[in-house]
């Protein structure tokens, strides 16, 4: 266990980190009550100065970002709250505005479609992310879906890639896992020389049939062959320090496309746990930093709520498969979800599902959704500094801070 102790905190209650899902907990707080003179203490304490005041707890942690935890509660204890809530948004880059942007919400990252690198050089590529990264106090996630095939949102480009690089099916059929490892070595060589730090990606889900909408996307082969895929290409990335995102869980299986529309996924529960979950608790296994929630209704689960608002789903990643690091959504904006959630941002729920970081295109929307749920008490201070903690002992843990 990791205790971390004398840490002065900003927020009120700034460290009852004691969510459902929480690697933390706090142990005998110790008031820290700075001396005054007489005629301070007679001074009324504004409200503002009153939200800064905290104390000195014992935070014991675990988890695979533990050791960077006392790094990430001193930088946190420095943070405002409209920093903490910019923390748990990985927007989609704008393509105009893009800095204003960083400087006015300071989000947790940015994440890029194929727009962002379109007609750019590689030194172009490298200013811009530089640029990025300077215009934010807290260093940021920059994160791309490089998956291989379909999905190849850098390498598509000849100016800034050799190659395109090719599905996971294709790779596999002319090199087995050997070829798989190289691959992965590759990707990540690739990402971190122009400053990205996190692919969305690899697939982790299930499918066989080849008329689906995540077949050319997946590995295409069983839970136990795509539980060995994923194991190799969290393994490579981790050595070259990228973060992987292993994405859709609880497994996409079959369904439609959730860009489009509402997906619901009637399978029963010993389907997922003897199948679908197995790439995923691979991927854990062999410590992967981050996984990405679908916005399928998966009805074994829970009945009402697309994955990415289900508390229950949440739960059975943390308590069933024993995930400690990054849960993400997918895009907030896709109509999968805006169907289920109409129009209102779907921010707050997501958030209070157990998400510790939303993809958003809506920026000022989601933010301010978020944000006015943190101010009038719908999100408690506490579980927004659980998610942050979090997140900013990914940063140190993979390198994104120092």
């Amino acid at each position: 266990m990791l205790v971390l102790a004398g840490i002065l905190l900003a927020g009120a209650g700034a460290f009852a980190l004691l969510g459902p899902f929480s690697p933390f907990a706090v142990k005998n707080p110790v008031p820290s009550t700075p001396q005054t003179s007489s005629s301070q203490a007679e001074q009324p304490q504004s409200s503002e100065a009153a939200s800064q005041a905290s104390s000195v707890p014992v935070v014991e942690g675990t988890g695979i970002f533990k050791d960077a935890y006392p790094k990430a509660a001193q930088t946190l204890a420095g943070m405002s709250l409209k920093e903490k809530v910019g923390q748990v948004f990985l927007f989609r880059a704008p393509t105009e505005g893009d800095v204003q942007t960083v400087t006015e919400y300071q989000p947790g990252g940015f994440f890029f479609g194929a727009d962002s690198f379109k007609d750019k050089t590689p030194e172009q590529v490298r200013a811009m992310l530089q640029g990025y990264q300077e215009a934010n106090k807290v260093k940021m996630a920059l994160a791309v879906d490089e998956e291989g095939g379909t999905v190849t949102r850098v390498s598509q480009f000849p100016a800034l890639s050799p190659k395109k690089f090719a599905s996971p099916q294709v790779v596999y059929a002319n090199g087995g896992m050997d070829g798989i490892r190289q691959d992965a070595l590759d990707k990540a060589d690739f990402l971190l020389s122009y400053g990205l730090n996190v692919n969305l990606a690899p697939v982790a889900d299930v499918t066989f049939d080849r008329n689906t909408y995540m077949f050319p996307r997946a590995f295409g082969r069983n839970g136990t062959r795509t539980a060995e895929f994923v194991k190799t290409v969290v393994e490579a990335a981790n050595s070259k320090n990228l973060s992987s995102t292993l994405k859709h869980f609880p497994g996409y299986g079959g369904n439609s496309d959730t860009h489009t529309g509402i997906a619901t996924d009637n399978r029963n529960m010993e389907s997922f746990r003897d199948s679908d979950f197995l790439p995923f608790q691979a991927g854990i296994e062999a410590g992967v930093q981050c996984v990405l929630v679908s916005h399928n209704i998966v009805t074994a689960m829970d009945t009402e709520n697309p994955a990415s608002l289900s508390p229950e789903v949440h739960r059975i990643l943390r308590e069933e498969l024993g995930f400690t690091g990054i849960v993400m959504t997918d895009d907030l904006s896709m109509q999968g979800l805006r169907d289920k959630a109409g129009e209102s941002s779907a921010a707050p729920a997501a958030f209070l599902a157990g998400n510790d970081l939303m993809l958003s295109t809506d920026i000022s929307g989601d933010f301010d959704a978020l944000y006015a749920a943190v101010q009038d008490g719908s999100i408690s201070q506490e579980r927004l500094d659980e998610s942050v903690l979090r997140i900013l002992a990914w940063k140190y843990t993979m390198g994104i801070m120092s």
